[in-house]
């Protein structure tokens, strides 16, 4: 698995997560299978096999989320630079066309969130802003077309 970059905020809301379904969910979920086997017959018992199935899904996540944690890479956000976009700087860009300004700050995909205003590097649209400096123009495809986009600003 490839190394999953990301700010120390990120790295330690995973860290959480995963404490949250190891400490709480998991003995939760252990705690509806021991009831509903205590119902009886298992093999006619939907509330045993609902339970166990949920067991299953968070037990994935669980290990999902600490592989992510294993190849986390922290990200010093001092030695960023804003003379090209790079991941954790915040871009202002200009629709050419709808003469819409948005600014989106490019992260790792666990920690996009578009209502935040950031977006995973691995997008269309931060993959054409990468490595791109203040006054270009690019054009990234997305699904809905062609966009054409002006760079006005990178920060941090």
């Amino acid at each position: 698995m490839a190394a999953t970059y990301m700010t120390e905020e990120g790295y330690k809301k995973l860290k959480d997560d995963i404490y949250q379904l190891e400490t709480i969910e998991r003995p939760a979920i252990s705690k509806q299978i021991a009831e509903a086997r205590d119902k009886g017959d298992l093999s006619e018992n939907a509330e045993y096999d609902a339970a166990k199935e949920a067991q299953g899904l968070l037990e994935a996540k669980i290990a999902q989320l600490k592989s992510i944690l294993a190849n986390a890479r922290v990200i010093n956000q001092d030695s960023i630079g804003t003379d090209n976009v790079q991941i954790l700087n915040k871009v202002t860009i200009l629709n050419k066309k709808t003469n819409q300004k948005m600014t989106y700050t490019l992260v790792a995909e666990n920690e996009a969130n578009l209502r935040e205003g950031k977006i995973a590097v691995s997008t269309p649209i931060a993959q054409g802003l990468m490595g791109k400096k203040v006054g270009d123009i690019v054009e990234i495809k997305v699904p809905s077309g062609l966009l054409t986009l002006e760079i006005l600003e990178i920060s941090i």
